[in-house]
């Protein structure tokens, strides 16, 4: 009966902060059970310690990490399970159920930054050739890809748009990206022509005369889903043989290192990517640079 008690209330506890968290910061469920999962690991380790959460100690929280290390977690890992102890001893203090937080004085692991996947060239354009255009499902998958390697619009931006943010006549779409902010990004010539053909051509026949102010619908005569342009994207890659696991958010990344690398603005590829700090930017920068040094070393001959 003890023993039953005791995992109620610890229980209990994980709920209410759970509970708390989400109204404060609406984080999505994932991370929520994230953090309830790292939190009972580490009331398993304080039972078998003779304690309990609130009793946790910095030395209790530093061995909770080290035993993790041993089995081999990464530091991305690593940080998860502080982000989730910090908050939820900082909740603690501000209940008043503890005097001191015993995360406060805990470093977080240092995370090397990995550098995002770019395509080559020749393989986005083995990738783009792959739809099959002469049907309607085909001529949308190309348009999609086309646009999206033309602008490097995010996966949420491109099936998001609207048919009123296109302008054709003038090769520009408006964006509205993350936090509502709004950029005017230019199309280019293929994208333009492709996109006139699916619209003329593809995209009346899968509506049949419904209504949809999505620019990209399906056959159920609805926009666009993430998942099925997931789906899509890695169906064409298998078709253009590309060994990667290829995913939307890599094209996003090859357009802007391919702008880079044909001696782009760092500033005019942050502006159409739509990064508020350049920093975020620069990234891209150190792609670029590795290209070419895998170039200097096939071709120089002191490479």
């Amino acid at each position: 009966m003890m023993v039953n008690k005791i995992v109620v209330e610890k229980e209990k506890l994980i709920e209410a902060f759970l509970d708390s968290v989400w109204a404060e910061r609406g984080l999505s469920e994932n991370t929520l059970q994230a953090y309830r999962y790292d939190l009972l690991q580490l009331a398993t380790q304080q039972e078998k310690r003779n304690s309990d959460l609130k009793s946790a100690s910095r030395e209790d929280l530093l061995h909770f990490l080290a035993s993790r290390v041993q089995e081999g977690r990464s530091p991305r890992s690593l940080s998860r399970y502080l982000s989730g102890f910090r908050q939820f001893y900082r909740w603690l203090l501000r209940e008043g159920r503890i005097s001191h937080d015993p995360s406060a004085l805990i470093e977080s692991p240092r995370l090397g930054r990995g550098l995002p996947k770019a395509l080559g060239e020749q393989q986005v354009e083995d990738l783009l050739e792959a739809p099959d255009v002469g049907t309607p499902l085909g001529l949308r998958d190309r348009a999609m890809l086309e646009l999206m390697y033309a602008t490097g619009l995010r996966v949420s931006e491109l099936i998001g748009l609207e048919l009123p943010r296109l302008n054709l006549n003038q090769g520009v779409v408006r964006v509205m990206g993350k936090g509502d902010k709004e950029r005017l990004v230019p199309l280019g010539e293929e994208s333009i022509s492709w996109l006139f053909r699916y619209l003329e051509h593809s995209r009346p026949e899968l509506m049949r005369g419904a209504d949809c102010a999505k620019i990209f619908v399906t056959t159920r005569k609805a926009g666009m889903t993430r998942q099925a342009f997931w789906h899509s994207i890695r169906k064409h890659a298998r078709v253009a043989a590309i060994e990667q696991q290829v995913s939307p958010h890599m094209l996003r990344h090859s357009f802007a290192t391919h702008l880079l690398n044909h001696g782009a603005d760092l500033r005019v590829v942050q502006l159409l990517l739509g990064h508020s700090d350049l920093s975020t930017t620069q990234i891209y920068t150190h792609i670029a640079r590795e290209g070419l040094k895998k170039l200097h070393s096939k071709h120089h001959p002191r490479g």
